[in-house]
């Protein structure tokens, strides 16, 4: 019988493609992973992976391995997780992706009355505004919106995903009144930059007609993140394409107003994603559920909404 963690040591370096990065996910050396996978083979009696010194790639046979053990190495370990919980209690460290802005605005005043009911949690919060490989990357959960459901992942809805033109209040005294998204190639824009490509990305603005008008602002500059984007449109530099979730402290403080406000921007949902797993971890689920418990008592949906 294969023990579990020689099945892990492989299943971990077929995602991560190497034993190094395998080894440093699973606190491991590089040669314990290896020895690992070596004596699995060698009790096999197949070569699952074909090694180079630059790279690491599945036999035939170790991609038809790895399709039977993964979903039941996923529910082994959910279900050892689940019952060495404390007292009964979600216990263990939660792994969780998100936005620095809005996981500061939003999640962190959470965390106080989370950490209360289930104090066997430890909480590993990453703030950053790229998109993770949840799965590669080990982590438990992570809050986003804008991209495809990956393979592997469900997700549950938290709210619209709306982006909305926003400026600072006094931003148009000096100058002639917008009154059509024809108009915006007279102003100076403040752009955001996608974390994937590094581009600024070209959306269309729609009103509740569902009639599309291109954004055509003057990029005046760009920046990689929302909440410097909503500071340089609050100091009168520009007109700024920001999401609800971000812009929405700002423009109930009335330190940024609506422009256009008939119209918006719609990037899809702003979801909460988990691994799909028939399992799922104690830590994890309650996690879920906490949030949309808070989401729902907070009516952040409607909030979020660009109408």
């Amino acid at each position: 019988m294969e023990t579990m963690s020689s099945i892990e040591c492989f299943v971990r370096s077929a995602e991560a493609g190497s034993f190094s990065e395998a080894a440093r996910r699973l606190g491991l050396t590089s040669a314990a992973v290896g020895k690992n996978v070596a004596r699995l083979e060698s009790n096999l009696g197949v070569r699952l992976f074909q090694r180079s010194t630059r790279s690491l790639t599945l036999t035939e046979a170790g991609e038809r391995f790895l399709a039977e053990v993964s979903d039941g190495l996923a529910v082994i370990q959910s279900a050892v997780a689940n019952l060495a919980s404390a007292d009964g209690q979600p216990a263990g460290t939660l792994k969780i992706s998100m936005g620095t802005g809005f996981g500061r605005t939003y999640i962190v005043p959470m965390l106080g009355d989370f950490l209360a009911r289930y104090p066997a949690i430890t909480p590993d919060w990453h703030f950053d505004n790229r998109r993770v490989d949840m799965i590669a990357e080990g982590y438990d959960a992570a809050i986003g919106g804008g991209f495809e459901l990956p393979p592997g992942v469900v997700a549950r809805t938290l709210g619209p995903g709306h982006s909305v033109l926003v400026a600072a209040p006094d931003y148009f005294s000096d100058k002639a009144p917008l009154t059509s998204p024809a108009e915006l190639a007279l102003y100076d824009g403040i752009f955001i930059r996608s974390p994937q490509t590094g581009r600024i990305r070209p959306w269309s603005l729609r009103n509740r007609a569902n009639e599309q008008a291109p954004i055509s602002l003057r990029v005046r500059m760009t920046m990689s993140d929302p909440d410097a984007a909503c500071e340089a449109a609050q100091a009168g530099l520009g007109i700024a394409l920001i999401s609800m979730p971000n812009a929405l402290a700002y423009l109930e403080s009335g330190k940024l107003i609506r422009v256009l406000p008939d119209w918006y921007v719609d990037i899809g949902t702003l979801s909460l994603y988990f691994p799909a797993q028939k399992l799922l971890p104690a830590k994890t689920r309650v996690f879920v559920d906490f949030v949309l418990e808070r989401f729902r008592a907070q009516k952040l949906a409607q909030r979020f909404s660009a109408f």
